[in-house]
Parts: structure tokens; C-alpha cells; sequence
């Protein structure tokens, strides 16, 4: 099977509740995540990488290293309700980017256990990638 990515990801994610694309490549975790445009207005779902931190949800905004964040964090941050998809289990939540600090480092640390190329994504980029956690509501 090809590795499920983007559009075809979240397609398959829905389609199954999860058996596929919740496991991603190795070992990490993809739940699916709804934003709201900030423009737009219409809702746009991505896969995104994740862990849990009791029973708050953690993602990182790295688009790869890009010097720009992504457009699901940009959407967040003006609109921060968003949906969230973990196999078959679907909550709303609330977003917030964790500031500088100890919760940041130790989340930032449990995120690149996760995924290791964060570390690289953040060398590349001048903008400190945001740690976000999603609150249920």
C-alpha cells in the first residue's frame, strides 16, 4: 500500500474511521484536524502528526520548515474552535499555541520523540514553530 498523504489521507481516514492513516510511516499518530478559514469561511480538514499529554492532544505547526506557518495554524489562530478526528473518536476542541517556557520545552522534547525531524524543520526556519494543544470542549 502507498503511503496515504494529504487529500487521499484524509479521505481514506474518514472512510475507515481511522484504521488507515492513524499510524504514519513508523510509529507516529495522525488524527485529523478542522479549522475554519480565515478568509473563506469553509472548513478544511488536514492530517496532521500528534500525541497525547494526559488528556489534552498535542500538534506542531512545522509545514516542513517552511518560513511561513501553515494555513490551518493561521486559521486556528484567528479561529481557535476547531474539530478534531482521532480514529473514530470526534470532539471539538480549543486551540492554544503554548508560549515560551517549561511546558513549551517539554512538549517541543515529547514532539520530536513523536517525529524527529521537527528538530531539523526548526533549524532551517527563523520562526519558532508553534507547539499547539487542543483542549476538548
Amino acid at each position: 500500500m502507498s503511503v496515504l498523504f494529504g487529500e487521499e489521507h484524509v479521505e481514506r481516514y474518514l472512510a475507515t474511521n481511522g484504521e488507515e492513516g492513524h499510524r504514519w510511516l513508523k510509529d507516529s499518530t495522525v488524527l485529523l484536524l478542522t479549522t475554519t478559514g480565515r478568509k473563506t469561511g469553509k472548513e478544511s480538514t488536514t492530517p496532521l502528526i500528534y500525541d497525547l499529554d494526559g488528556e489534552d492532544t498535542v500538534i506542531v505547526a512545522s509545514k516542513g520548515g517552511s518560513p511561513e506557518h501553515p494555513g490551518w495554524y493561521k486559521n486556528l489562530s484567528k479561529n481557535p474552535e476547531v474539530g478534531v478526528q482521532i480514529k473514530a473518536d470526534r470532539f471539538r476542541a480549543r486551540a492554544r499555541t503554548v508560549e515560551d517556557g517549561p511546558e513549551r520545552d517539554r512538549l517541543w522534547e515529547k514532539m520530536t520523540r513523536m517525529w524527529p525531524s521537527y528538530d531539523k524543520y526548526q533549524a532551517q526556519t527563523d520562526r519558532q514553530i508553534p507547539v499547539v494543544v487542543l483542549e476538548r470542549v
